[in-house]
């Protein structure tokens, strides 16, 4: 796969343009205030963007940020300007003509910033161990529509784990499939190429995940896919796709399932462009000033990550109240009365 990858993002597509997807974020979805630093990266950088959607969590400046498969450098350049001149990001490729193209315009940037804190590293997304980076290193990783195009997508995620800090994140947007693809999708080079053919069944992908030392993923977005090239989309048979963005934190704690402790966090309305609420995932959507009960998987997210300052925190674990109500799992035992005492038996 890494030769069909490699051809494809390196020689065959020139241009945004040239995808036969409608994977790459449409400008006007862009929150307000990313816009601007959008406009102050190099247009050849941002011809050459390939991502599915937008990989900025709040609160990173001052951050080291690790970029799994940043071609030719747009979310490098992005993050570069939010972590600011105390902090770090290092972008990972495999494709030399990408990375060719981010390398060439790093002293425009280094002089539109102010500095520079960027660097770039030619290699394998599925081989972090040999890059020589530090084991517990990294704030925040990063990646954009990269992980489905890994051919080994389980050492992805235990590298990156190896990588993060405690309490650090992984955040990315990648494209998942409704069921597991077919072979004449997962082997087609073009549907490789175009995201499609290595897109995991979304249940799949949760169990790999929580298997690599990531429990509790956090669904922040998703929409639909368009293949819009109809000879592509007939190869695709019945199989829907959808881009994603999710969440995984490093936490040792986290149980498998939203356990009630009786907690509470109010938001302190304090993280920049999120004045009236914070959004942690896409079922948490916390009001400033607000009691807003949560599970204890919920409560380690926001006490032990670096957004711990700016939340209030009621409760502690001292008490455990079963299953946190309407967190999808519910009690598998009947529910029914009680027999009475002269019911007949019906157990073994």
């Amino acid at each position: 796969m890494h030769d069909i990858v490699q051809d494809y993002y390196g020689r065959q597509l020139k241009s945004t343009s040239d995808l036969q997807t409608d994977a790459c974020c449409d400008s006007s979805a862009v929150p307000i205030w990313l816009k601007p630093l959008l406009a102050a990266i190099h247009p050849e950088v941002l011809s050459r963007y390939y991502g599915c959607g937008l990989v900025c969590p709040p609160l990173l400046e001052g951050c080291r940020v690790l970029d799994l498969g940043c071609g030719s450098g747009r979310d490098v350049y992005l993050l570069s300007q939010l972590v600011g001149p105390s902090g770090e990001v290092v972008g990972v490729d495999m494709t030399d003509e990408q990375l060719k193209v981010a390398e060439q315009h790093r002293d425009y940037h280094a002089d539109k910033f102010g500095y520079d804190n960027v660097t770039f590293l030619h290699g394998y997304i599925e081989r972090l161990e040999e890059l020589g980076l530090q084991a517990g290193s990294f704030d925040v990783i990063v990646s954009n529509c990269v992980v489905n195009l890994s051919t080994d997508k389980g050492a992805v995620l235990r590298g990156l784990h190896r990588l993060l800090k405690e309490g650090g994140e992984f955040y990315f947007s990648d494209v998942y499939a409704d069921r597991r693809v077919p072979d004449t999708v997962r082997t087609d080079p073009e549907l490789i190429g175009e995201c499609l053919g290595g897109a995991l069944y979304w249940n799949d992908f949760l169990e790999l995940a929580h298997s690599n030392g990531f429990r509790d993923s956090r669904l922040v977005e998703s929409r639909p896919l368009e293949v819009t090239n109809p000879i592509l989309s007939a190869r695709c048979g019945r199989v829907h796709f959808y881009s994603a963005t999710y969440r995984l934190f490093k936490l040792a704690g986290l149980e498998r399932d939203c356990e009630d402790y009786d907690q509470a966090v109010v938001y302190k309305g304090s993280i920049p462009d999120q004045p009236n609420a914070f959004n942690l995932d896409g079922h948490h959507r916390i009001e400033t000033g607000r009691v807003f009960p949560v599970c204890g998987n919920t409560w380690k997210m926001l006490a032990e990550t670096r957004m711990a300052p700016h939340f209030d925190f009621i409760g502690d674990f001292s008490q455990h109240y079963g299953l946190f109500p309407g967190c999808g799992r519910e009690i598998p035992f009947s529910q029914g009365a009680n027999l009475s005492s002269n019911a007949e038996s019906s157990c073994c």
